[in-house]
Formats: structure tokens, sequence, C-alpha cells
């Protein structure tokens, strides 16, 4: 079924396109549908968050110097504001474009039956009502403004004195302090938090989908009854996962140089956050497990007594009752047997998850490229260079 013949539900269909913010956004022009203008939105947001600091601590005399961490060499603050934040902007255009191809295969595919379609262009609706809800937003905004200073304070904030704080830990804000913790942190958490959201509207859809009656063809080639294209949510999310990372990266950078931790001090942080960011991206998708399993034993079962039939004609005929007149070069028998163990072997090789190496490989890149520059601080640059010359030289 081509793209323009889609129903409207599915044309229209996204996790990001809608809500409050979006709508402000487009009010002010920061954005135009569906989402274009995303340099200047990142440009407008980051600058708003970022810049007010610079100027405070310029004026405080904390943004080179003047204190233990100065503003320029909070790395966490940095990487927060500059790498993070982008990040998590830009992320909604990729996740956009991803997640609604993934929500059109479903029908160009014909996953989706004829007896579902109502009730898949039903879950379609519902699922952009709830990404519009006002109350939602609010409820993020109320929670990020009542608890998060107070979470950033205990989990994030440092005890040496600081560019944004006399005494680390919140207590005795400079200026900058005030902005730091009562604007631009907030607004990297709610950012954070209504992708979380949108997050649990994707798995809610995917388990909703996964309890339909599904046409699930285990000849499929792509060797998930037609659904490896949900190996692609990694891509779809990547620079959302790519965020994490750089969150980890700042928060394990201040230790290392402001402090006296070495990278591999990091052990469980780091693998901790690659299990968080693997569940979170491939935990929706394998609710297609048990379907994809249902399927790919019904088949077996069938292709099996199939495949017992023909055989034993072929024996029969070939073996049991052929003569040496009987011309068996060229005959098409040969053929079909050969074609019939390759369609079993697709069957039996059937993955029940919906992805495999392949999106496991481009998750470990895009969680490990954040963290990568850090390795420099166990082999220093210069040393690995020298290293490199003597071995070409």
């Amino acid at each position: 079924m081509a793209p323009e013949a889609l129903p409207h539900a599915e044309q229209d269909f996204s996790l990001v396109l809608g809500g409050p913010v979006y709508q402000l956004f487009r009010r002010i022009g920061l954005i135009r549908p569906p989402l274009h203008r995303l340099a200047g939105r990142i440009v407008a947001i980051t600058g708003f968050c970022w810049l007010p600091l610079a100027v405070l601590t310029l004026l405080d005399g904390r943004f080179w110097s003047g204190v233990r961490i100065p503003f320029i060499e909070d790395y966490d603050a940095q990487v927060r504001l500059l790498a993070v934040l982008p990040l998590l902007i830009g992320a909604e255009v990729v996740t956009h474009r991803k997640t609604l191809a993934m929500v059109q295969q479903f029908v160009e595919r014909q996953i989706i039956t004829a007896e579902e379609r109502g009730g898949y262009d039903r879950l379609l609706n519902s699922t952009m009502r709830l990404r519009n809800s006002v109350v939602i937003e609010l409820v993020i905004a109320l929670l990020v403004f009542g608890f998060g200073n107070f979470l950033w304070r205990a989990v994030v904030s440092g005890d040496a004195d600081t560019w944004y704080a006399s005494a680390g830990g919140g207590t005795g804000y400079r200026p900058a302090g005030y902005w730091y913790a009562f604007v631009s942190v907030p607004v990297v958490q709610f950012i954070l938090l209504r992708w979380y959201f949108r997050l649990f509207l994707w798995a809610r859809f995917l388990f909703k989908v996964s309890r339909m009656k599904l046409q699930l063809i285990a000849l499929h080639p792509d060797r998930s009854c037609g659904l490896a294209f949900l190996g692609e949510t990694v891509v779809a999310l990547g620079p959302f996962l790519m965020a994490h990372g750089f969150f980890l990266t700042g928060y394990m950078a201040n230790r290392i140089f402001h402090g006296t931790s070495k990278l591999p001090d990091f052990r469980p942080e780091v693998l901790g956050m690659a299990v968080f960011l693997l569940l979170l991206s491939l935990a929706p998708v394998s609710v297609f497990a048990a379907p994809i399993n249902r399927a790919r034993l019904g088949a077996l079962r069938r292709y099996g007594r199939l495949a017992s039939t023909y055989v034993l004609d072929f024996d029969r005929k070939w073996l049991e009752e052929s003569t040496p007149e009987d011309a068996l070069l060229g005959t098409a028998d040969i053929q079909s047997l050969a074609d019939l163990s390759n369609s079993f072997e697709v069957v039996r090789t059937v993955s029940i998850f919906p992805f495999g190496r392949r999106t496991l490989t481009q998750f470990a890149v895009i969680f490990a490229l954040p963290i990568l520059p850090l390795t420099l601080t166990m082999f220093p640059l210069n040393e690995i260079l020298g290293r490199l010359v003597k071995i070409v030289l």
C-alpha cells in the first residue's frame, strides 16, 4: 500500500508533533510544521540556558578562574547544556521520521489484518491524544520545579567551591547559580522527562499492537516474520540514547579532572547506564517475541508436514519406482526439493526478537561514542601518538 493511500491517522502519527510546548513553539516561530527550524530552536533554547551563565560568571569572576571549579571547567554543566540539550532537541526530528515509517510498515507489510484495522486506527488516535495532553506536560513541569532542584542538588552537584555556589551542594548560590538551578537545569529535566513520557507512549503502542491478531509469516526473508524493521528503534532513538552517554561523560569528567577518580572506577555506572538504555530502547519491541514464536512454531509444524509429504513422494518416485530410463537430469523435482529445504531453513532460523547483532552493534557505537574521549585520561594522546610513530617507523 502506497504511503499516500494510508489512512489519515497513519500519515499524521508522531510521538513528538503535539503538546502545549510544541504549540507554543509554533506560535512564537521556533517551529515551522512539522519540525523545521531545528537549528534556530537549538540555538535559542541552548542560548537561553547557557549564555546568562557565561555573562553572570564573567561578572562574578568565576568564568575562567577564581574558584576550584570555574564555569568553563565544569564539564558536567558544559556537557549538559552544550551537548545533551541540543541532542534531546534534535532527537525529535530523527524519532519522528523513523517511528512514522515503522508505524506505516505495519500496514504496508499487511501485518495488521483487515479485522484489526479499525482497532489499529483507534490505537493510533488514542496515542496521539495522550501525546497532546496538557495535564501530562503540566505534571512534568510541576515535578521538575517542585522536586527537580532538590534531586539535582542531592545527586549531581558536588561539594567543592564552584562557579554556581560557594559551598557546593546547592547552598550559598552565586548569581549564576540561581539561573542554573532554577532555569537551566529544570529546562533540561523537563525536556528529558517529556522524552520518557514519549517512550512510554511508544511502549504502550507496541504492546497493544502485539496483542492484536497479526498476520505474521514465518517465511518472510527478514527472518523475523516481517517485523525486523522494528530493529530500527535504536537508530530512531540514537540522539536520545547518545544524550544519556554525554550525561554520564560529564558526570565522570568532573570527578576525573577535579577529583581523584579514574575511568575504570566508573564501571558500575557505565554498565548500569548501558543496561538501562538497552532496556529502554529494546524492551518495547521485545513484546513481539511471543507472537513471533507462535508464528514460528506453527509454521514449523505446517512446513514439517509439507516437507514429509514431498520427500515421501520424491523418495517413492525416484528411489523406489524409478528405472534407469527415467531422466533425472533436468527434472524440476530436484530444484523443488532444494527450494523446500531453503524455505524450511528460513522458518527454522526465525529470530523471536525483531532485532539482531546489527542492532546491538549500533547501540554499542551510539553509547560508547560520548565516553570514548575519556579513555585519553588513561592513555595520554602524546603517548598514543608516540607509540604509533614507533610502530610505523
